[in-house]
C-alpha cells in the first residue's frame, strides 16, 4: 500500500525548516542536500485540565510576585561568574564545545562541588557507561553519596527517573543521543533533539529543577541541531581553547539570568579544569623584554577587563603580493588598519609581509585594540621597542582619528593592579581622579600623535 503522505514532512538537518516535498537547497539556511523525511508524530487524545501549563488563565503583571531568587553557588567561582551569580532553580542551560574540549569534565567537576554540600546530583549519560564516568571522575577526587549516575537514552524512561528522584540538579551528557520512541529518525536529528529540549524545558520549569545539557558543535562552531535550541534555553554556554594549549575560556553568549559574554578562565591539569584568578596576568607570561612589536592592551570580555599582548612582525616580502596573516583578530581589520597607516602617516608597508598574533591563544574582536595594532605593527617597521610599562587601548577610524571606547576606568584599574604605570587612551576619553594621580595618562586624538610617543 502506499503510504499516507499527509503524515510525513521533510525537514532540513540544519535549521529545522519544514516543507512538505523534498528540495534540493533549504530556503532558509541555503544548505544543500539537507531534507531528510520524518513521520509527523501522532497527537495524544488525553489532554490534562489544565493543558500542562502552569496557569489557566491571563493574569495581570502588578499580581505577579516577585521574589528574589536564592541562586544554587556550584563552588566554582569562575563558572558562577559566568551563569551570573551561580544556578537559578528552573533554568535550562545548553554547554557546547568541541569534542574533547573538556564539557563533561567541567560538569563532573561542578557535580562534586555540588554533591560536596549535599546538593541531589542527577548524571544522566547516553554516552559512556558507568564505569567510564567513575574512571574519570576518581582523577577529580572523591564523590560523595548525593550524587547518582544514571546511562539512558530513552526520553520516557530518564523523565520518570527525574520525577522520581527529583534531584535538584540534572545533567544532560549529551542532547544528541537522546531520542523519543514515538518519533521517527534517529537520535541527533531535528526531531529528536527539539522534541527532547522540549522535555527537558518542561520539567525544569514545572519542578524547579536546573539542567544542564551538553551539545556537540558542528564543524561551523555551533551547536549540532536546530537553531532554534538556543532560543528555547535560558542560558547558552561554550567551552572554548586550542588543544595545543591547556587553557580554556568558558563564554556565555545567551543569559536569561546574567550578562552575555561573560567569560571565566580555567586551565586544564592532571586533576581536571582549575580556575585562573588572575587571567591578565595568565595571559601575558613569557612577554619578552626589549623587543619591538610588542603592545599590551586590553580587552572586556563581558565585564571583565583582560590585559593582553598584541605582537606584530613586519619584514620585507620577496614576492609580488605581500601576505598578511592575523592569529587572535580578524583578518579584514588588519588589513584595514594597515591601509589607513599607510595612507595617513605615509609609513609604505605594501611591500611588507604582515602578521598580527594575539599572544596566550585568546579571540579578540573588540575594536579597543585597533590603536594597540597600529603601535604594534609601526614598531615592528621601524624596529621601535615601546616602553614595557605601558598599556595602549583605542579605536581607529579610516582617517586614522583615535575614538572612544566604553568602559574605561576598569581597564585602567586592571591595568594599575599589575604594575603599569603609563597609558595611551583617546583624547576625549574621561579618567577617574585617582587614576590621574597614580598613573601617567597620555591623550592622543590620531594615530600620527600616538606614533610620535614612540
Amino acid at each position: 500500500m502506499a503510504k499516507n503522505k499527509s503524515l510525513y514532512v521533510f525537514v532540513c538537518n540544519e535549521c529545522g525548516h519544514e516543507s512538505s516535498k523534498w528540495m534540493g537547497q533549504c530556503p532558509m539556511c541555503k544548505a544543500w542536500n539537507s531534507f531528510s523525511e520524518e513521520k509527523i508524530p501522532e497527537k495524544s487524545k488525553k489532554v490534562n485540565a489544565n493543558n500542562g501549563r502552569l496557569v489557566d488563565k491571563p493574569i495581570l503583571i502588578s499580581e505577579v510576585s516577585v521574589q528574589k531568587e536564592d541562586r544554587i553557588l556550584t563552588g566554582m567561582k569562575e563558572f558562577d561568574r559566568v551563569l551570573g551569580g551561580g544556578l537559578v532553580p528552573g533554568s535550562l542551560t545548553l554547554l557546547g564545545g568541541d569534542p574533547g574540549i573538556g564539557k563533561s569534565t567541567l560538569l563532573l567537576q561542578v557535580c562534586k562541588e555540588l554533591s560536596d554540600r549535599a546538593i541531589n546530583v542527577l548524571y544522566i549519560s547516553g554516552e559512556e557507561s558507568a564505569k567510564q564516568i567513575k574512571m574519570r571522575a576518581n582523577r577529580i577526587g572523591e564523590f560523595k553519596n548525593h550524587f547518582y549516575l544514571y546511562c539512558e537514552t530513552d526520553i520516557e524512561r530518564i523523565e520518570n527517573q527525574i520525577l522520581h528522584e527529583k534531584p535538584q540538579i540534572v545533567i544532560i551528557d549529551s542532547i544528541q543521543t537522546i531520542s523519543n520512541s514515538e518519533l521517527a529518525g534517529v537520535p541527533g536529528s531535528v526531531s529528536q533533539v527539539r522534541d527532547a529540549t522540549a522535555i527537558f524545558l518542561q520539567i525544569a520549569k514545572q519542578n524547579d529543577i536546573s539542567i544542564f545539557i551538553v551539545g556537540h558543535v558542528t564543524k561551523e562552531g555551533t551547536v549540532a541541531g536546530p537553531r532554534m535550541l538556543e532560543h528555547m534555553v535560558d542560558a547558552v554556554l561554550y567551552v572554548e581553547g586550542d588543544g595545543h594549549t591547556s587553557y580554556r575560556i568558558l563564554r556565555g553568549v545567551k543569559n536569561r539570568f546574567g550578562a552575555t559574554n561573560e567569560i571565566g578562565v580555567f586551565e586544564m591539569g592532571m586533576t581536571g579544569l582549575q580556575e585562573v584568578e588572575n587571567p591578565s596576568a595568565y595571559m601575558l607570561q613569557g612577554k619578552p623584554e626589549n623587543a619591538s612589536g610588542s603592545v599590551v592592551t586590553c580587552s572586556l570580555e563581558g565585564t571583565r577587563p583582560i590585559l593582553i599582548e598584541v605582537q606584530a612582525l613586519v619584514c620585507d616580502t620577496n614576492f609580488n603580493i605581500p601576505r598578511r596573516q592575523a592569529t587572535g583578530t580578524d583578518f579584514n581589520r588588519l588589513n584595514l588598519l594597515m591601509a589607513v597607516v599607510e595612507k595617513r602617516v605615509g609609513i609604505r608597508l605594501s611591500q611588507s609581509d604582515a602578521y598580527i598574533n594575539v599572544a596566550g591563544g585568546m579571540r579578540v574582536n573588540e575594536p579597543a585594540i585597533d590603536l594597540a595594532m597600529v603601535l604594534a605593527i609601526v614598531s615592528s617597521h621601524r624596529n621601535i621597542v615601546i616602553e614595557q610599562t605601558m598599556v595602549v587601548f583605542g579605536e581607529v577610524g579610516l582617517s586614522g582619528e583615535v575614538r572612544s571606547i566604553s568602559q574605561i576606568q576598569p581597564r585602567l584599574l586592571e591595568a594599575k593592579k599589575l604594575g603599569y604605570s603609563t597609558c595611551m587612551i583617546p583624547k576625549n576619553a574621561e579618567v577617574g581622579v585617582e587614576i590621574e594621580g597614580s598613573m601617567k595618562i597620555i591623550r592622543v586624538s590620531s594615530i600620527i600623535e600616538a606614533i610620535q610617543h614612540l
